[in-house]
């Protein structure tokens, strides 16, 4: 049983999303206190955008991250087929 869930920002808990969880705490009477809230409040596109934002660079690391693991495995083979070759000469 929660009682408190303390964040020091909004956007600290998810990525995106927050909101769902935000309205968990609600339905199971469980306070929300965020420390450093904002001086200004953000529009409904303003957090749209920050939350595309997010989604893009998630999934942008991702392919870049796949992408580097596919670039190590093909350079490790390349050193592996190279040294065979050497041995063998």
């Amino acid at each position: 049983d929660v009682g408190r869930l303390v964040l020091t920002h909004k956007d600290r808990l998810l990525r995106f999303g927050s909101e769902i969880v935000f309205a968990m705490c609600e339905e199971f009477e469980t306070e929300v206190v965020i420390i450093n809230k904002s001086i200004e409040e953000t529009t409904f596109e303003q957090e749209l955008v920050t939350d595309m934002i997010e989604l893009i660079t998630v999934f942008s690391a991702r392919l870049y991250g796949s992408r580097s693991h596919k670039n190590k495995k093909l350079l490790d083979n390349v050193s592996k087929v190279v040294q065979e070759s050497i041995q063998n000469s």
